[in-house]
């Protein structure tokens, strides 16, 4: 029940930027668009606690993504989704991270998702519909399920700032 079509209008890539300036060796300052907020490790790990860590940003952009694009499906089929309570627990050995082993893969092994979503006189068939669509359309899980290439450079900074 889409109110577009593929000939409607044309589909570009879009550029998602993000910059970050570290304040300590382990909390950074990120930027993205007008957005900024700080990640940084607990304490159990040698930050500060000031934001969430790299690996909670991740679980939180996949909550996020799964709100917006359930939302979308749910309007495209002409379901009244009226919220939603999202669920996710990774679990993930931070050894390799640290240093301790190269054995152990250095992401999460697992991560569960519940979905408690309120729809209207929907039968269990079409939620079920709806939650495979909602997961194979929405970019943050592709990005986790699959391979993205990722180019990492680096330069060296030669001026008077001093980065951490």
């Amino acid at each position: 029940m889409s109110t577009h079509s593929d000939k409607e209008f044309s589909i570009k890539q879009i550029n998602v930027a993000v910059h970050a300036e570290s304040e300590t060796p382990t909390r950074i300052r990120v930027r993205s668009s007008k957005f900024e907020m700080i990640i940084d490790e607990p304490e159990s790990m040698g930050g500060t606690d000031m934001g969430p860590s790299p690996v909670q940003v991740l679980l939180m952009a996949l909550a996020g993504c799964l709100h917006v694009t359930g939302h979308e499906v749910a309007r495209q089929k002409g379901m009244k989704l009226n919220g939603m309570r999202i669920e996710i627990n990774g679990t993930m050995n931070p050894c390799k991270f640290l240093g301790l082993s190269t054995h152990e893969r250095e992401g999460f092994q697992t991560i569960d998702v519940t979905i408690h979503a309120n729809f209207e006189n929907e039968t269990p068939e079409a939620i079920e519909a709806w939650l495979k669509e909602t997961e194979e359309r929405c970019p943050v899980t592709d990005n986790i399920e699959n391979s993205t290439k990722i180019q990492v450079i680096a330069t060296e900074e030669k001026n008077n700032n001093t980065f951490v």
